[in-house]
C-alpha cells in the first residue's frame, strides 16, 4: 500500500505527505490489530468438547502478536475441576481454537470465569486503558465489501500483518470496572469490534461467575443485524495498556444448539 501511494507521488513533498498520512493510519490501528487479529482462531472449550456442535478437531493453541508481550495461559486443577489459568503482564494474547458453526446452528454460549482482583486502572471504553481481566471473544464472518472504506482499509493492514484477514465482526463477552451489566461498548478504533458488559465492578470478584448467553439475540443486540459464521471463540486476558499484572480462571466453554439450555 505505502508502494502504490508513493510510486505516483509528483514530488516530494507529495511522498513524505503520503508516507505521514499511512504511518499515521498505521500507528492509530496498530493496537487494535491485537484485538483483531486474534479473532481469526477459535476456542470451544478449555477441557473437553461435550456440548460443542464445532465442526473442528483442533486443539485450544495460544495466539500471540507482533511485538506484544503475551499472557499464560496454563490449563491446571482449581477446587478438583480442570480450568485454565491466566496471567498477564504488561501483556496480551489469545487462547483459541478454530470452530464453525452456520447460522442457522448459532444457539447459546455457556461458560464462566473467576477474577481475583481488578485492574484498577482499566476502563474498556478509554483507549489508552482498555483492558479487561477477562474477555470471551466470538469471531464472525460476513460480507467485508459491506464495510465502510475506512475498516477495509485498517483489514487491509491487519491482514498484511498476520496474513489472513479479520474476521468481519468480532463480539466480545467482558468484565468491565464500571459500565453497567449489559452495556454495549464499541471499540475505539472500529466498529467491527463491540463488547457486551457481563459482570461490572469488584463486588464479585473472587468468586466463579457462570452466564449463558444467546448468541445471535446477543450479535442483534450489538451490531442492529443477523450474525454470519462463528468462526472462532477464544479466551483473552489482558494488561498490555495498564502495564499492570492479572489473574483469571476460566472454567468450561460450551456451545450449545438452539434447543438447548
Amino acid at each position: 500500500m505505502l508502494v502504490e501511494l508513493l510510486a505516483g507521488s509528483e514530488s516530494a513533498g507529495r511522498s513524505r505527505l503520503a508516507i505521514a498520512k499511512v504511518s499515521g493510519l498505521w500507528l492509530q490501528f496498530f493496537a487494535a490489530v491485537c484485538v483483531v487479529c486474534v479473532l481469526s482462531g477459535c476456542v470451544a472449550t478449555p477441557d473437553e468438547t461435550s456440548g460443542s456442535r464445532a465442526d473442528s478437531t483442533t486443539s485450544w493453541q495460544p495466539f500471540e502478536f507482533p511485538f506484544k508481550r503475551a499472557t499464560r495461559y496454563v490449563p491446571i486443577t482449581l477446587d478438583g475441576k480442570p480450568v485454565i489459568q491466566a496471567d498477564a503482564d504488561s501483556s496480551v494474547s489469545l487462547y483459541r481454537r478454530v470452530v464453525r458453526v452456520e447460522p442457522h446452528d448459532l444457539g447459546h454460549l455457556a461458560f464462566s470465569w473467576m477474577v481475583p482482583q481488578l485492574i484498577e486502572q482499566a476502563d474498556l471504553s478509554v483507549q489508552e486503558r482498555e483492558d479487561a481481566p477477562v474477555r470471551l471473544v466470538l469471531a464472525f464472518d460476513g460480507d467485508l465489501s459491506k464495510l465502510p472504506v475506512k475498516d477495509r482499509l485498517l483489514f487491509d493492514l491487519v491482514e498484511g500483518v498476520i496474513g489472513e484477514p479479520p474476521p468481519y465482526a468480532t463480539l466480545m463477552y467482558v468484565w468491565d470496572n464500571h459500565a453497567p451489566i449489559g452495556s454495549v461498548i464499541v471499540a475505539a478504533r472500529t466498529g467491527r469490534i463491540r463488547k457486551i458488559v457481563v459482570d461490572s465492578g469488584p463486588t464479585q470478584t473472587s468468586v466463579w461467575r457462570f452466564h449463558d448467553r444467546d448468541i445471535a439475540s446477543d450479535f442483534r443486540k450489538a451490531y442492529g443485524e443477523e450474525p454470519g459464521t462463528l468462526t472462532s471463540v477464544a479466551l483473552m486476558t489482558d494488561a498490555d495498556n495498564t502495564r499492570t499484572k492479572v489473574r483469571a480462571f476460566y472454567g468450561e466453554v460450551k456451545l450449545l444448539g438452539p434447543s438447548a439450555r
